[in-house]
């Protein structure tokens, strides 16, 4: 079954661009397709996969961080070709 996500991680400190770039990065090294926008990330391919690297990734980088908000969104479909038509 494929899937797309949107994750949106917010660390709650000052200094909140370094965890945000690299828990991208490490999206980016995935076999998944990753976009990027200025407000989230999404990643899309098939869900069992996908929520593997993304439970590995979440607890890596709240490990890191003392206070961090991760908000995620899921639709069942690989919506990475969507085309808007209007």
């Amino acid at each position: 079954m494929n899937i797309s996500v949107e994750l949106t991680l917010t660390p709650l400190q000052d200094d909140f661009e370094t965890p945000i770039i690299n828990f991208i990065k490490k999206l980016r090294t995935s076999e998944y397709t990753v976009l990027e926008n200025p407000l989230s990330t999404q990643i899309y391919g098939d869900y069992d996969g996908i929520m593997k690297l993304l439970t590995a990734e979440v607890k890596t980088a709240f490990e890191k961080e003392e206070n961090i908000l991760l908000t995620m969104k899921i639709v069942k479909s690989d919506r990475s070709n969507y085309e808007r038509v209007f």
